[in-house]
């Protein structure tokens, strides 16, 4: 008795994709319409997975070019721009020939897919560390010096110490390990992307607990950056606890 196309469906879902043109060969045969749509389905899907990989070895050409290194860290920021929050950094080391699927600059990734690549990072990495500068700190030092200082942290939370750092553009000074400044790194390599992800993931859920406290100013939708919804709040109520003065001197 033939198998049904839910059953069918099924059997490529348990199957690795390696494995898939065995089921091709079993079923392209089988005149029923549903089927031949499935797997025409199924080799859509194997293309776009090959062409993943292609664009991820490219991701990981700077983890090869230095791979005579045993522990290559990526670094990366996020919030510098926004009005009020902290600026968050991250660190991330992965092992050698570490595949993650579809990891890229978290700028360009949906909220949901960044929040399925946290799990992977962290399940995956070798060490992960996270460095924040808070408002107050960015208001004292300005925010270069409050993000080099955040970067700072990042790395020294690594339980493994990195022999050397890819940073997304920068050059973080007082840092004795090696350092090599990649300009839109987050694009171009694996470690910095994974570093953009965590970073962002991180700020984010941060910022939604404030906007359990602060309902007003919308920052679970915002994340502290300036949309006009926040602007008009912040000249309704005046500025909160979490509120960088430095950046919002043209709003209040």
């Amino acid at each position: 008795m033939s198998k049904t196309i839910k059953e069918i469906k099924e059997e490529f879902g348990r199957t690795p994709v390696e494995s898939w043109n065995a089921l091709y060969s079993e079923y392209e045969g089988d005149s029923r319409s549903g089927v031949q749509k499935l797997l025409h389905s199924f080799r859509k899907q194997e293309e776009a997975r090959k062409q993943e990989l292609i664009r991820l070895e490219e991701m990981c050409r700077y983890e090869k070019k230095y791979q005579s290194y045993d522990y290559i860290c990526g670094i990366d920021e996020v919030g510098r721009g926004p009005l009020a929050g902290p600026v968050v950094a991250a660190a991330v080391i992965l092992p050698k020939d570490c595949q993650i699927l579809y990891i890229n600059d978290s700028k360009k990734l949906s909220a949901k897919k960044r929040e399925e690549l946290y799990g992977e990072i962290m399940e995956k990495a070798i060490a992960v560390g996270i460095g924040m500068a808070g408002p107050q700190r960015i208001d004292e030092i300005n925010i270069l010096q409050a993000t080099y200082e955040a970067m700072r942290e990042a790395v020294s939370k690594l339980t493994v110490r990195p022999d050397l750092l890819l940073n997304d553009a920068v050059t973080i000074p007082d840092v004795l390990i090696p350092q090599v400044p990649i300009i839109k790194g987050d694009a171009k390599s694996i470690s910095i992307a994974c570093a953009s992800v965590i970073a962002k993931v991180t700020r984010d859920r941060l910022m939604v607990e404030y906007d359990k406290v602060l309902p007003e100013y919308g920052f679970a939708s915002n994340k502290g950056y300036g949309s006009k919804d926040h602007i008009e709040a912040l000249k309704t109520y005046g500025p909160s606890p979490i509120h960088r003065s430095t950046f919002i001197t043209h709003f209040v």
